[in-house]
């Protein structure tokens, strides 16, 4: 989908700069001047040759995306020639500085580390916006905890609650998720095993050399390399799709309740429509539930491809590269609209009012434990 034409509107301007191809080429760049680095202080690499990296690092550092990608089809991932590049700058720019650059390396510790690195990255601004929505859902919880409104079962209008209630229940959805995705991003790690995961090209430095590293990009250490075991990946996407579920609960209850006949919510910016000037349409609520509906697809490649075969994945890991990406994406976009959605809504006590009113049977039986809940909720939020 083009960031130009449909970004705005998918809510992922927050994480599109951290995420698009000269992001990835940074962050490639990135994990091989640090490793270039820790391998010199460790005594794998003279530190005389490490002290070039960095001038061939600059110079690399303005490739085209588009040649790189051509560049990439040959070996199938794009750290191959850009290792290419780098070593053959670094020869010209400070000669020995190429024996300095990949060492005791293969492409998926590059390529495996800076994509946690991006994640790390988005998935904060995801975090950020999580925290948004949520300290939005408490605000209404807060000013509506008595405020009676319908509950509604299976499409019909049930017993009393109150929107206070309503309004607690998304925002310990979003909490939850929030500390969830918030866990999983400190624990994300650094991949360095060398060509087999034994770290034999730099033995006897190898596992020092992948904690330095680690400290280095300020990822958690990997324990042992984890090139074909992907429980990591596959708890990354769950927490991205709870996120995003967690966000698309809200939003589709915006919209249903701000539908005319309803009428008990309404956004503070509602859309418009090309022909019915009349339509005051929830398109923030719209979008972030759009976003979210591509998320489980997303989650299901993911988890779908969890089964890298012996110690390199032939297809498996590839999968994962674009659409790690994109959940990043479409959950930052979920969340940044739900923001927006939940930031600005408007409650309509009267509205709530007549159409509890419809269920003559079920006025005055009040609330039961509406008000304690809502307490309860607000009170266990995570400071």
């Amino acid at each position: 989908m083009s960031n130009s034409l449909f970004g705005p509107l998918s809510g992922t301007a927050r994480v599109d700069p951290l995420l698009d191809d000269a992001a990835w080429i940074a962050a490639l760049l990135e994990v091989e001047l640090a490793l270039s680095a820790v391998a010199a202080e460790q005594g794998s690499v003279d530190p005389d040759d490490a002290d070039g990296v960095e001038r061939a690092v600059a110079a690399v550092a303005g490739v085209d995306p588009a040649a790189l990608a051509a560049e990439s089809t040959e070996g199938g991932n794009p750290v191959i020639p850009l290792v290419k590049r780098l070593k053959a700058a670094a020869a010209r720019i400070a000669p020995g500085a190429e024996r300095a650059i990949h060492p005791g390396a293969t492409s998926q510790d590059v390529l495996d580390t800076a994509l946690m690195l991006l994640t790390r990255r988005a998935g904060h601004r995801i975090v950020e916006d999580l925290a948004g929505c949520a300290d939005a859902a408490a605000a209404l919880a807060a000013g509506h905890r008595t405020t009676p409104c319908a509950a509604r079962t299976l499409g019909q209008q049930a017993l009393p609650t109150t929107f206070g209630l309503v309004a607690a229940n998304w925002c310990a959805g979003l909490d939850r998720a929030r500390a969830g995705l918030n866990r999983l991003l400190d624990e994300l790690p650094v991949q360095f095993g060398g060509a087999a995961g034994t770290l034999a090209a730099s033995h006897p430095h190898g596992p020092v050399v992948a904690d330095g590293l680690a400290a280095r990009l300020g990822l958690a250490p990997q324990g042992v390399p984890w090139h074909t075991e992907r429980t990591r990946i596959g708890e990354l996407a769950g927490a991205l799709g709870v996120a995003a579920g967690a966000c698309a609960k809200p939003a589709t209850d915006v919209v249903l309740l701000s539908a005319t006949e309803v009428a008990e919510v309404s956004e503070a910016a509602p859309g418009d429509s090309s022909s019915m000037p009349h339509k005051r349409n929830p398109a923030a609520a719209i979008t972030a539930r759009a976003a979210a509906r591509r998320a489980p697809g997303l989650v299901a490649t993911l988890l779908a491809n969890a089964d890298h075969e012996l110690q390199r994945a032939a297809g498996a890991w590839h999968a994962e590269w674009g659409t790690l990406t994109e959940l990043l994406r479409v959950t930052a976009g979920a969340a940044s609209r739900l923001r927006v959605s939940l930031s600005g809504l408007r409650v309509h006590p009267e509205a709530m009012a007549r159409n509890l009113a419809l269920a003559a049977g079920a006025v005055g039986t009040g609330s039961g434990h509406a008000v304690e809940l809502v307490d309860r909720v607000l009170a266990g939020r995570p400071r």
